[in-house]
């Protein structure tokens, strides 16, 4: 069942134009609506990308289907869609939430960190982790992360202490975003700052993400694809069921796509050498 939104905070950035909420659970949601500029099918993306990441165990945001009444669109009007100089309402209805790490007043969450915060990040091995989904599922946009303080286990201690952390974000571009299809262009999906990458020197720093992903089951694939709201999928329903087929066959090509951008731009992993 979809959680209501309850109360408006803000606007976010970005090419959804995403609007973060606070919701009935207590919670609050970037949410990107269905009538998003972007299309419909940006949220079944985003879906998938949420139940399959949560297999692969790697840090991202728990989803929700959050649901935007009347009542609540009548109280705040700000809740619209900008194309050009017109200004659109966005429609009642079931929407794609993407989970906030807290009360955004209270916890600051940063989409850019200085170079050293990066190194001092708590769970460097996400950007390592994420790489091979990001290339099996053609990933068009470069790869989003969020940055936070959080309270985490001392290296090698029982002891919590705070530190920065990392979470993977914004999955809308999946299968090359609404086109659905599979563009392999070997610069595509990763992150943009590549000393992320510095630690990888083998095979064995994509582990175990890369041997989840090349033998994923099928059986996430139809846990995903049962929870999508049938008002997203709409006429699509035959579309999907084929880019899911593709991608179920393409798991073996992953090794090959991460080599790709070794050959395509050999710096981008400049310790690599096995």
């Amino acid at each position: 069942m979809p959680v209501r939104a309850i109360r408006y905070i803000r606007k976010m950035r970005g090419g959804a134009q995403a609007h973060l909420v606070a919701a009935s659970d207590g919670a609050f949601y970037v949410v990107k609506a269905a009538s998003n500029p972007q299309g419909r099918r940006i949220l079944i993306n985003e879906w998938i990308a949420s139940v399959f990441l949560r297999y692969l165990q790697i840090a991202a945001p728990e989803c929700a289907i959050v649901e935007f009444t009347p009542d609540f669109l009548a109280e705040f009007p700000q809740c619209s869609i900008q194309l050009g100089s017109n200004s659109t309402l966005v429609e009642p209805g079931w929407h794609f939430g993407s989970r906030y790490p807290g009360d955004p007043a209270v916890l600051t969450v940063f989409d850019f960190v200085a170079d050293e915060q990066l190194r001092a990040c708590a769970n460097p091995w996400e950007f390592a982790a994420i790489l091979p989904f990001d290339k099996w599922t053609a990933n068009a946009d470069a790869r989003q992360s969020i940055f936070y303080r959080a309270r985490v286990k001392a290296a090698n201690s029982n002891y919590e202490t705070t530190a920065v952390v990392t979470r993977m974000i914004d999955h809308g571009f999946i299968f090359a975003g609404p086109v659905w299809q599979f563009q392999d262009v070997p610069l595509q999906g990763i992150y943009p700052r590549h000393m992320v990458y510095q630690s990888i020197r083998s095979w064995d720093d994509f582990q175990p993400w890369l041997d989840r992903v090349i033998h994923f089951p099928d059986t996430v694939f139809d846990e995903a694809q049962r929870q999508i709201p049938r008002q997203w999928i709409a006429e699509d329903g035959d579309t999907l069921d084929a880019i899911l087929e593709k991608l179920y066959r393409r798991r073996a090509q992953t090794p090959r796509l991460i080599e790709d951008i070794r050959r395509a731009k050999p710096q981008v992993f400049p310790n690599w050498t096995k």
